[in-house]
């Protein structure tokens, strides 16, 4: 079999969940005899022709320089190689800029995509935006021949809005077993002495409302924000809560290890997405024994049910804040764990991609496309 992974900026990893699974599964296939090519950025860091057996190959990738059209023409420069190989499966991580160019994918290979959240809901795009992205949606569905939905929530959502039946693969994580003081030293963290949310700063992840909550409650414990604040919603934060001391936005924080100690030292663990399917930030706290509050919706309760608590405003943030401790939460972390462990563990996740892409090569083009 031979497979092309279409939709990222390229591995190893620099910059985001698809690119995680990309690195994760390539590897992955490649000890189970598949030939896998991967595109990069011609910018990537990374500028080898193979990474890990994994085939790579550098397209021209203008988004620096042109802003959000240059994702459009960096998938289209991959769409044009793919059509000059033989590949038998395309793999497409997304819609949100690929798809408008599916009507160009090779019609022998067959087409399988991620079908990642509704990307169209997301309240940081204009009004405009959010119109094509829902066109970008129907365009991933309809130039597909197979489907992966990463939530349950999003399984059904594709089932009553397009009537497909795609295959449920949820994201991968890993647990974090190493915890280290020093690390939380060099940020001035005493541990199980904060709150913690670590998210972009966008309406749709409910920081406003988590923090509104953490100011109209009693509680004296820090609240740590990670996340860049350089956007026009994150200084609209900064600026209303300046006056609470306890309340600090410390920026952007990339390197895992260090974001996986703030979050295994962290009292309570705020996950305010409300958009999307499993997010990959979630398997991460808790794989990092976080104990979790989490906004009160079907992709979060999908994936931790009863071990977490939840919020749906910001009384209900207060009254967590409040009475919760960590030290009392043992049972809800050690079921978090056993899901990473045994539900979301990269091995098995991948073993699940496995075993679609093979049902999806046995099964073929789909007639119509």
């Amino acid at each position: 079999m031979k497979l092309v992974i279409l939709g990222t900026r390229g591995i190893p990893n620099n910059y985001g969940g698809f690119e995680q699974l990309a690195e994760y599964l390539s590897v992955f296939l490649v000890k189970k005899k598949i030939d896998v090519t991967v595109y990069n950025s011609h910018n990537h860091p990374y500028q080898k022709k193979e990474w890990n057996g994994v085939k790579i190959v550098h397209c021209w990738d203008p988004e620096d320089k042109w802003g959000t059209v240059g994702q459009f023409i960096y998938d289209l420069n991959c769409i044009r190689h793919i059509r000059k190989n033989n590949f038998d499966i395309v793999l497409q991580l997304g819609y949100t800029s690929s798809t408008v160019w599916g009507w160009l994918l090779p019609k022998k290979s067959v087409v399988t995509t991620n079908m990642d959240g509704l990307e169209w809901k997301r309240s940081k795009y204009s009004k405009k935006v959010r119109f094509f992205l829902k066109y970008a949606e129907k365009w991933g569905v309809r130039y597909s021949d197979h489907w992966i939905s990463d939530s349950v929530g999003i399984t059904q959502y594709l089932t009553e809005t397009y009537n497909i039946p795609s295959t449920y693969i949820a994201y991968g994580s890993l647990l974090f077993q190493n915890p280290d003081l020093d690390i939380l030293n060099q940020y001035d963290l005493v541990p199980y002495s904060y709150d913690l949310i670590i998210a972009r700063m966008e309406p749709e992840n409910n920081i406003e409302t988590i923090l509104d909550g953490y100011a109209k409650s009693n509680q004296k414990r820090k609240f740590i924000i990670i996340g860049r604040t350089n956007t026009p919603f994150g200084s609209y934060l900064v600026d209303k809560f300046k006056a609470n001391n306890n309340i600090e936005f410390r920026g952007g924080i990339f390197d895992i290890n260090v974001l996986n100690n703030i979050r295994h030292y962290s009292n309570l663990y705020f996950h305010g997405h409300s958009v999307g399917g499993t997010n990959p930030s979630l398997l991460e706290a808790m794989g990092s024994q976080g104990l979790i509050c989490a906004n009160d919706n079907i992709f979060n309760k999908s994936i931790l049910g009863s071990d977490a608590f939840y919020f749906k405003n910001a009384d209900d943030i207060q009254k967590i804040i409040d009475t919760v401790e960590k030290n009392s939460q043992n049972i809800k972390i050690e079921n978090n764990n056993n899901k990473i462990t045994n539900l979301y563990n990269w091995e098995i996740i991948n073993s699940q991609y496995l075993e679609h892409l093979k049902t999806a090569y046995a099964k073929g083009v789909r007639k119509g496309r």
